[in-house]
């Protein structure tokens, strides 16, 4: 079966960098269960072949399973992990980065005859289905490439485009469709959600970000949700606090300039809103998160 040969492909090729040879193409392997970790979901088909991964975006719960794949279409700040995971049964998914042009090539060569009706409330921003039969068959195939690599530059591209039209045609594929269309709902939200990440450290008007995506401030908070799960100052929320742990990371003692650089003028609000994001106070985290030959001289693994 695919999920069965799905699996010792990604068995076989997982490393710990989760790069693979095929541009755009990771693999995750969980061998333990972890605390749930920030990450984004970027542009993003994510296809599980073991275990179940579970994920939070704003107030909401998902996860998806073996036999199950997501779309993402815009940058989205959530935590995840897989729910259980041993060195026997470990938790085993790909991923594939989504290129808007790469899509919009694949719809200029189909008529809009072949496509389905999107209709005008087509669903954006991030979902899981049940992987078709065809879809797993063509991903198996292009990670089967992994074990031919002077075959992987002729033909990944040709596999990666089937890929992209088995998205198109799928339960997900307004979605998909909407992301490879440089005028559509979804494109104009993407633009927002970008502003947003690459100001995140700075005060905003909703009203100047929803003339960025040509949308009156109503349609935009309606838009905006339906693309993230949150308004955009929750968004910008989540990317501040995602920010400040990566930084705490990196300078665990300089709590208080960590909370300035990612734009909070209020040290104790930023105390309070990074504990309810992670559950500890951002001085406990920063311990947590150095390695331990910086706390004590000798040499060991981020917790």
């Amino acid at each position: 079966m695919a999920l069965d040969e799905l699996r010792d492909l990604l068995n076989r090729h997982a490393r710990p960098d989760l790069r693979t040879p095929i541009e755009d193409v990771l693999i995750f392997k969980a061998e333990q269960p972890r605390p749930p970790t920030p990450t984004t979901y970027g542009k993003v088909l994510a296809v599980v072949a073991q275990g179940t991964k579970r994920f939070a975006l704003g107030d909401h719960l998902y996860e998806y399973r073996e036999g199950q794949y997501l779309v993402a279409s815009v940058d989205l700040p959530v935590t995840a992990h897989f729910v259980k995971a041993s060195p026997d049964l470990p938790g085993l998914g790909v991923g594939l980065t989504l290129h808007p042009t790469a899509i919009a090539e694949v719809l200029l060569q189909v008529s809009p005859g072949d496509l389905p009706d999107l209709g005008d409330d087509a669903p954006f921003g991030l979902a899981v289905s049940n992987a078709s039969a065809e879809l797993l068959d063509a991903v198996v195939r292009l990670l089967r490439l992994l074990d031919r690599p002077s075959d992987i530059t002729v033909l990944a591209p040709l596999v990666k485009r089937e890929i992209l039209w088995r998205l198109i045609t799928s339960d997900q594929g307004g979605i998909v469709r909407q992301f490879g269309l440089p005028d559509s709902r979804l494109s104009h939200m993407a633009r927002a959600v970008q502003w947003i990440r690459d100001h995140y450290a700075q005060p905003f008007r909703v009203e100047e970000v929803a003339k960025l995506a040509g949308m009156s401030v109503s349609a935009f908070h309606r838009n905006f949700h339906a693309a993230t799960a949150m308004s955009p100052i929750q968004f910008q929320k989540q990317i501040r606090l995602q920010q400040a742990r990566l930084q705490l990371a990196a300078a665990p003692g300089d709590i208080a300039a960590v909370s300035r650089r990612v734009g909070y003028d209020s040290p104790s609000q930023f105390s309070r809103e990074y504990r309810r994001q992670f559950g500890v106070p951002p001085s406990w985290d920063a311990m947590r998160l150095t390695p331990a030959r910086d706390r004590d001289g000798s040499a060991g693994t981020v917790v």
